[in-house]
């Protein structure tokens, strides 16, 4: 599938339609920034073959990750080092993680994991990308 990359990022607050999957498709970048409103954000992920979100906690965020191509493992739990919750999953299957979960999604093959990911309320600066895991981590977030 040969599709251009995308020019533009965070297309909020104005409305916005968007084919989801061909978006996340396009997303060459670890974290972009595709709508951000006041109360809600949605970014798309592009995680490498074998690679991981990283563990990680929102005190104060409802998170839903939706697998948009490809498959992995999801971990969540109340304590960053007991994950009571562990599941493969693939292509379609949304993962919710409520406010104060420890989670972290990997990737389970060689091929780019593509996520899309809501915030409620919203998690990174308007107009965000983060084109390595690196860089995230980098910036904090």
């Amino acid at each position: 599938m040969n599709m251009k990359p995308m020019m533009r990022t965070d297309f909020g607050p104005e409305p916005f339609v968007a084919n989801i999957k061909d978006e996340a498709m396009r997303n060459q970048f670890f974290r972009t920034a595709l709508w951000t409103g006041t109360y809600l954000q949605m970014t798309l992920m592009s995680i490498p073959g074998c690679g991981e979100i990283g563990m990680e906690m929102h005190p104060d965020i409802d998170q839903v990750i939706r697998v948009e191509e490809g498959q992995g493992v999801v971990k969540m739990g109340y304590n960053k080092n007991q994950m009571e919750f562990q599941l493969k999953i693939k292509q379609g299957d949304a993962v919710f993680v409520p406010a104060g979960t420890w989670h972290n999604i990997m990737n389970a093959t060689r091929c780019p994991l593509k996520l899309s990911s809501i915030y409620a309320p919203i998690k990174h600066p308007r107009g965000t990308i983060h084109r390595t895991k690196q860089e995230a981590e980098e910036s904090g977030y």
